[in-house]
């Protein structure tokens, strides 16, 4: 009896030594939960917002809660032209903007840039990816590279006069930082590097002419209320090279066994994101026919004198960075990467039937 009455003393023992250590385990591994900063520009409503808000909560729920991320939109914790640096610095953990809020800052990746006329943003978003893992810029080594992406095909939209012909731009001032400045202003317009925060009250109070965007902003920043037309460039589309990067020590500091989790994820989302850019223009198209916004095409012929118009600007961009020290074969090779897999990304669209707004006839929406 004694020995009996000793062993289950024992067992009762070890079962609460067991599960009080389960509960101090469990305490601490909470307490030890990675607590991510995520930020972007756009504002809570945009889909670029609300994708990416989509892809915390589901970090949150792959890694049991091991990771909890507090997501932050509209600029409210970063600026977009102070992003890089505040990632970089740790101020938020991950962070999404593009190359031009810092122009010069990373000239390799403003190729992606220039008007090589792609056709879409499912496109432009492959190509880009393909150009880091190509070239892996070291303009990007302070931060690891989460996933890439471009905005959609280039529009312009004006608020007084309608663009027909090249010769319609002389005069007005329109937002275009970066490349897409360069663009501008060799079509024969003025470049103003307005934020985009800041591009609505600027149109609606005359103080630019207009935009150089694409259709999706007629509705992210409600460009429709203040434009009464734009006209669709994809011909010479350069689009704006978007990334969305993570500080180095904050990679680090997640657990071993959640890296592969957090990968896994950051690739899911990387095709979604790419996929939500192309779709978002239909998005803005259809707000801007709501609001009244007149819209029309270059002619062949048009598109023809415009893609000549903009030349010098992928010619100046081979010089400049040969002044910075590159190679001009190095220069010229990305060129011709970016072009070979805009034809290769192209026909795997029309393969694939993803429809998009702008484009040749064969990516257009079938009626």
């Amino acid at each position: 009896m004694k020995q009996k009455k000793v062993f289950r003393v024992i067992l009762v023992t070890a079962f609460c030594v067991g599960f009080l250590a389960s509960v101090l385990f469990s305490g601490m591994a909470h307490a030890q939960a990675v607590r991510l900063k995520v930020a972007t520009y756009f504002p809570a409503p945009a889909s670029q917002s609300t994708l990416l808000e989509e892809f915390c909560r589901e970090l949150e729920k792959r890694t049991g809660g091991q990771v909890k991320a507090d997501f932050f939109a509209g600029g409210s914790l970063v600026s977009p032209v102070a992003m890089f640096d505040g990632v970089s610095r740790g101020i938020a953990d991950i962070g999404y903007s593009h190359v031009y809020y810092t122009t010069g800052r990373m000239p390799v990746t403003e190729a992606i840039g220039l008007p090589l006329g792609y056709p879409s943003a499912w496109v432009s978003g492959q190509v880009m990816n393909d150009f880091y893992r190509q070239f892996r810029p070291k303009e990007f080594d302070a931060v690891r590279v989460l996933w890439m992406n471009t905005s959609p095909p280039s529009a312009i939209a004006t608020a007084k006069k309608p663009i027909r012909k090249l010769e319609d731009l002389k005069g007005l001032t329109i937002r275009a930082p970066g490349v897409a400045g360069d663009v501008i202003k060799a079509l024969g317009g003025t470049p103003a590097p307005t934020p985009m925060p800041e591009v609505y009250d600027a149109i609606s109070k005359g103080v630019i002419d207009g935009e150089a965007s694409n259709f999706e902003t007629l509705r992210t920043f409600r460009f429709a209320e203040v434009v009464k037309y734009t006209i669709s460039v994809w011909q010479i589309t350069n689009p704006f090279p978007f990334y969305l990067v993570m500080n180095k020590d904050s990679y680090a500091k997640l657990p071993a066994d959640i890296k592969p989790i957090f990968d896994g994820l950051v690739g899911e989302y990387k095709e979604q994101y790419i996929a939500m850019w192309n779709a978002v223009d239909f998005v803005g198209r259809e707000y801007g026919v709501e609001k009244g916004v007149e819209f029309s095409e270059l002619s062949p012929e048009e598109a023809a004198r415009w893609r000549a118009a903009v030349e010098p600007v992928i010619e100046n961009y081979v010089k400049t960075m040969v002044g910075k020290g590159f190679p001009e074969a190095e220069v010229r090779g990305w060129i011709k990467f970016i072009r070979d897999r805009i034809d290769f990304w192209t026909k795997k669209q029309i393969a694939l039937r993803i429809p998009s707004v702008a484009g040749p006839p064969e990516l257009k929406p079938r009626r």
